[in-house]
């Protein structure tokens, strides 16, 4: 068995920390734009990207749509003969 070295005291703490502040970095406009974006690209693409797998699987016909899930289950498939 591995060995791990004990966790400092405040370490599940800094984590915790850097964590939220990676999220507020992502949805604070002024941290997007100190990064050389601009926040109203940067909103509308993440409300384009929430939906676009939706849109395309509706465009997708029902030939399409069994072949992928078809690639899909055959990858799945050979990831558990791996193991």
């Amino acid at each position: 068995m591995a060995r791990t070295k004990p966790l400092e005291e405040d370490e599940p703490i800094n984590f915790a920390r850097g964590v939220l502040d990676t999220l507020i970095a992502k949805h604070d406009p002024e941290a997007i734009r100190e990064q050389g974006k601009d926040p109203a690209k940067v909103a509308a693409g993440l409300r384009g990207g929430a939906k676009g797998g939706q849109i395309r699987a509706q465009n997708l016909s029902s030939q399409d749509r069994r072949a992928i899930a078809k690639k899909a289950a055959k990858k799945r498939w050979e990831k558990r003969k791996k193991r």
